[in-house]
């Protein structure tokens, strides 16, 4: 017997991918803010970079790539994974966070690999499908 897989996403019913976390070099934390916790998101970023060993990128005060709101990023090497993942879940005051693997499929990894801390967002999808670079 055959069973498959089939999960409710966005629109209409889709297989769900498998991955393989062999592929897995890193990681993506996309931490979201808007005009009102814009400070907010500056604390985070500064206790982030003081914390961790890790590659900081810069505001993005308007949507950009995928992301519908703005927000910067943080790439999470695998070796402190295990210990920035607990920190934000403790300190991310509140600002909504996506975390997600860097494979080999950027549209699967932020579409059905991601991991979520706040209100889940719409990402814009559309823009990671072939010919879109990834932001």
């Amino acid at each position: 017997m055959m069973i498959s897989i089939v999960r409710t996403y966005f629109e209409g019913e889709m297989e769900f991918p498998k991955g393989d976390s062999s592929k897995i070099t890193g990681y993506h934390a996309h931490i979201y803010y808007d005009k009102e916790s814009r400070e907010t998101a500056s604390r985070l970023r500064q206790a982030i970079w003081s914390k961790f060993d890790v590659r900081m990128g810069r505001f993005r005060d308007r949507p950009v790539g995928p992301h519908p709101q703005p927000m910067f990023q943080v790439e999470i090497s695998p070796e402190i994974f295990p210990e920035i993942i607990p920190w934000l879940m403790y300190n991310r005051e509140g600002l909504t966070v996506l975390i997600h693997p860097e494979a080999e499929d950027a549209y699967n990894d932020h579409a059905h690999f991601p991991l979520w801390m706040g209100k889940k967002l719409r990402l814009r999808l559309n823009w990671l499908q072939a010919g879109n670079r990834v932001a």
